[in-house]
């Protein structure tokens, strides 16, 4: 189970430079857009779409990330005041209701990409691209998040009925100010002896 989820973060890694790499070049191409209009009076043309795709994308391939660094917003105020076994529970319910949220999106997005491909649907703007093909890269980003987050599910409930709770809270549970604290020290750390400082 260990090599799977070594694989798991490769992917969600790989996955997240990929929406990044896209929501910044949908950023840049706004930008050379907006320049165009103010300054020549034209446009690209479908920029707006293309970031709208880009937006889409990068989201789905980034959230198998924010699984993995426990990165999603939570609302923990009376999370910390629950006792172990409850948190545990409650950590469980929530990554099985998000995970089957998201299920249910990329089963559903599925029919609209195969009505897509099968009615040969084009973008409404001037680029008139198949709406398939993002349709596809979105499904597929959604897809690696549920699969990733099916493992961590698995995994975090063996190790909670192993007794392992504290293994488990680390891989699903709320972070606490001390791992953050801890992560932002070892990262100094890092970047200090990059630099090469005594």
């Amino acid at each position: 189970m260990q090599a799977v989820m070594k694989v798991a973060s490769y992917v969600a890694r790989a996955g997240v430079w990929l929406g990044g790499v896209l929501i910044l070049l949908a950023a840049v191409l706004i930008g050379v857009d907006v320049v165009l209009r103010q300054v020549f009076t034209t446009s690209i043309g479908g920029a707006d779409e293309l970031a709208g795709y880009a937006l889409a994308i990068g989201t789905a391939w980034a959230l198998a990330a924010a699984l993995l660094d426990r990165a999603h917003i939570r609302i923990d105020s009376l999370y910390l005041m629950f006792p172990s076994p409850f948190r545990a529970a409650c950590d469980l319910l929530g990554l099985a209701l998000m995970v089957g949220f998201f299920a249910l999106v990329c089963w559903h997005g599925l029919g609209v990409m195969e009505q897509s491909w099968t009615s040969g649907s084009r973008s409404q703007s001037a680029l008139q691209i198949p709406v398939v093909v993002p349709q596809l890269l979105w499904v597929i980003g959604l897809g690696t998040f549920v699969a990733i987050g099916a493992a961590v599910f698995l995994l975090a409930l063996l190790r909670l009925l192993t007794g392992d709770r504290a293994s488990a809270g680390r891989m699903i549970g709320t972070r606490s100010a001390e791992e953050d604290i801890e992560e932002e020290l070892q990262s100094a750390e890092t970047r200090r002896m990059k630099a090469g400082a005594p």
